[in-house]
C-alpha cells in the first residue's frame, strides 16, 4: 500500500535558484562591508578600493546570473 504524503508541483529549478542566490548575496554583503571598513581606515586609497569592490561585485553577480540560467539549460 502506497500513500502520497505531499505532492510537489511546479519547477524545482526555481527552488534551486532561490537557494543558490544565498551565496552571491552573502558574498556581495562581505565585499561591500569590508570595502566600507577599508575606506574608513584608509580614505586616500578610495579609488583602488572602489575599483576592487566593483570587480568583486561583478564576479559575485555573474554567479547569480549563471544560477538563473542553469535551471533552463539543464531543465526538462
Amino acid at each position: 500500500m502506497s500513500q502520497t504524503l505531499a505532492a510537489v508541483s511546479g519547477s524545482l529549478g526555481s527552488i534551486g535558484y532561490g537557494l543558490a542566490a544565498i551565496g552571491p548575496g552573502v558574498g556581495i554583503g562581505i565585499i561591500f562591508g569590508n570595502g566600507t571598513q577599508a575606506l574608513a581606515r584608509q580614505p586616500e586609497a578610495a579609488g583602488l578600493i572602489r575599483a576592487n569592490q566593483i570587480l568583486g561585485f561583478a564576479f559575485c553577480e555573474a554567479l547569480a546570473l549563471i544560477g538563473i540560467v542553469m535551471p533552463f539549460v539543464f531543465g526538462q
